[in-house]
């Protein structure tokens, strides 16, 4: 079928493509026991998925003192490390981008995750080889900023007008928002689909097969 609206498709990665938003809601509260902290609320934790890690700690424990969020940082990502090999994407997700990659759209990834992390994510998922260009938090600005959007598709020569963000956070639809592209919501992921309804987005796919369905028949 020929391409209607994108020739770009930048995909979140926690959430969206990997099943891992109940581990780093875990993760962030074993943290926080580790250093005697208030221990977050499941919501509050999963609200932060997708920012960078600095100001997730930030933002999900705004009361305690600044001293502490670079040792919420060490203690996270001692927790995420000993779980992250054993995350698997969610169904469907492999063979959806396959045929978006065979099918001639450029594919991105734009994540909260540092380098490090999405290079060992890449790797382990056997997917290093299908994007185009990926952009992670160490690099650029974090969401909701629109600078990933826009490094991407200066970096691949895209336009930002036939660009589509997917991703299960408002902060996914926000940064798709402030660069100008597209946003589509998935509601499997970290937020609420109240919320990421309220932002908008073109479409708002309840599973990764009715979200494969959608770009087939509309992207």
């Amino acid at each position: 079928m020929a391409k209607k609206q994108f020739d770009l498709i930048v995909f979140d990665w926690d959430g969206t493509l990997m099943d891992s938003t109940a581990t780093i809601v875990q993760c962030i509260q074993a943290a926080a026991k580790d250093l005697g902290l208030p221990v977050p609320h499941e919501d509050a934790a999963s609200y932060v998925i997708g920012l960078a890690l600095a100001d997730a700690m930030q933002v999900v424990m705004p009361d305690v003192d600044p001293k502490y969020y670079p040792r919420m940082v060490e203690r996270y990502r001692y927790h995420y490390l000993a779980k992250d090999h054993e995350l698997p994407l969610f169904a469907g997700v492999r063979e959806m981008l396959a045929e978006l990659s065979q099918d001639g759209y450029f594919l991105a990834v734009a994540t909260g995750k540092s380098r490090v992390g999405l290079s060992r994510a890449l790797h382990t998922a056997k997917l290093l080889s299908v994007f185009d260009a990926t952009r992670c938090a160490d690099e650029t600005f974090s969401k909701p900023h629109p600078a990933m959007l826009q490094e991407l598709t200066r970096e691949l020569g895209q336009d930002i007008k036939r660009t589509l963000m997917i991703g299960d956070t408002t902060h996914d639809l926000q940064m798709a928002g402030n660069a100008g592209a597209a946003a589509l919501a998935v509601e499997y992921g970290a937020h609420d689909t109240a919320s990421l309804l309220e932002l908008n987005p073109i479409f708002s796919a309840k599973s990764v097969q009715e979200l494969h369905q959608w770009l087939n028949k509309y992207a």
